[in-house]
């Protein structure tokens, strides 16, 4: 296995890891972690406050650099390694 197969299963098991953290912590039915972390910071009238947006960001961009690392590594990784 190359250097490179060996960053992105790194990077893969990290953004796997991160985006079940993040996606556990959105709140379902208006409990959840964000509100108890960040209670003082949301706001129940706009329906979403700064931590939630901020959580969907960071859900996106964790969801799409796992993605982008299962795309890399079918390029890259030889055939009948697994």
């Amino acid at each position: 296995m190359s250097v490179l197969n060996t960053i992105l299963l790194v990077i893969w098991a990290i953004s796997a890891i991160a985006v079940i953290i993040l996606v556990l912590m959105h709140s379902g039915e208006g409990t959840g972690v964000s509100d108890m972390i960040a209670s003082s910071m949301y706001n129940s009238n706009a329906g979403s406050g700064v931590w939630e947006k901020n959580l969907d960001k960071f859900t996106i961009i964790a969801a799409c650099v796992f993605a982008a690392t299962i795309f890399a590594m079918m390029l890259t990784f030889p055939l009948g390694t697994i």
